[in-house]
């Protein structure tokens, strides 16, 4: 019953008339340049309560000798024998345009065996990109949101206890290369590469811009060229541009996870005539053998006398015309009259797949 409901309230929504489904081009392209980049340190949280690496982990001995010799503290690193001490990797993105003194959120992650950095403190960690250089610093209290309690014969966790993060824990430094500045020509990079949508998105900026401001090379993004009424002024020119409306276009596409029986199905899929029918066949076998004793001082012997019940149940078959051209609705109504459950529609639809009749695309997760 839950599957013919769901089925019904599907068929009903797409019943109702549909608005254009516009979006805005800052929510389906971007500009090229204008992303986050990854930043990456190594450091030391300390103040843990006995849960950090063991003695059998060099590198983290080695890093708080060197730590403390930083702040004129001598010590031979081959008596230190602590264990409130682990060495974690530290790890962040930092957006674009962002400005000295923002404030990142950092993810820190253990490297040796502790078992715990819950309560921890991470000591200031420069943050590096992938030209070795340092963009930010993290430093802080860690929140794991666990806990992790053992004892010599049970022991008790709650999520996730060698990894945390810091909200605001970490500090920008250094400042990205402003890639818009002083730009004549900008390329807009679309999520998802289309020809119809990209196609759009020219004729779109075109007519708010005037001709010959956009230019397509390929499905994956659009040349732009900065406007003379806006030279000197791209940020704003960008900021005009992203808030235009544009249609996508979606392919038809029919997506299946036969684990959870979830199917999503395209506005755009279509089926040509086609006619389904689903039923099923249930047979039940069942053994009751009886046994067969002889009678007391007798020279008989005992017996198994097998019996066999056999059931058949075959269910009665629905026969569901879908005629070609029919849209998204349609297919839905026509299959919610033979009462499948989703698990069913996926064979089902995998078999109009195999014969011809479905023009979309068919994902099976």
């Amino acid at each position: 019953m839950k599957a013919k409901t769901l089925l019904a309230i599907v068929a009903l929504l797409l019943a109702l008339p549909l608005a254009a489904q516009a979006a805005r081009i800052k929510d389906i392209a971007s500009f090229d340049g204008v992303r986050d980049n990854q930043i990456i340190g190594y450091g030391l949280v300390v103040g843990l309560n006995g849960t950090g690496d063991s003695q059998q982990t060099f590198f983290p001995v080695q890093s708080l000798a060197n730590a403390l010799e930083r702040m004129g503290v001598t010590i031979n690193k081959g008596s230190i024998t602590v264990k409130n001490v682990a060495a974690v990797m530290v790890t962040a993105n930092l957006p674009p345009f962002a400005k000295q003194g923002n404030k990142l959120d950092v993810l820190v992650s253990s490297l040796g065996d502790a078992t715990s950095l819950a309560g921890g403190t991470l000591l200031m960690a420069p943050l590096k990109g992938g030209d070795s250089q340092i963009y930010a610093v993290a430093q802080g209290a860690v929140l794991t949101n666990s806990f992790s309690y053992s004892g010599q014969a049970a022991s008790a966790q709650k999520n996730h206890p060698t990894a945390g993060t810091i909200p605001g824990g970490g500090l920008v430094e250094r400042e990205l290369p402003n890639v818009l500045a002083d730009k004549q020509n900008l390329r807009l990079n679309l999520h998802q590469a289309d020809f119809t949508t990209a196609e759009r998105i020219a004729q779109a900026v075109n007519t708010a811009f005037g001709a010959q401001t956009a230019a397509l090379t390929d499905p994956g993004s659009v040349q732009l060229a900065v406007p003379a009424a806006y030279r000197g002024r791209v940020v704003q020119f960008v900021a005009d541009l992203e808030r235009l409306d544009v249609n996508p276009d979606v392919p038809a596409r029919v997506v299946m996870n036969e684990r959870t029986g979830t199917i999503v199905m395209g506005e755009n899929v279509r089926i040509s005539t086609v006619a389904v029918s689903h039923g099923n066949l249930t047979v039940v076998v069942k053994e009751t053998p009886q046994v067969s004793q002889p009678g007391p001082l007798s020279s008989g012997t005992t017996t198994t006398v097998p019996r066999t019940s056999i059931k058949v149940k075959e269910d009665r078959v629905n026969l569901s015309l879908l005629r070609e051209g029919a849209n998204l609705g349609d297919v839905v109504r026509g299959l919610n009259l033979l009462g499948v459950t989703p698990r069913d529609l996926i064979g089902i639809m995998q078999a109009i797949k195999a014969a011809g009749a479905l023009n979309a695309e068919l994902t099976v997760l």
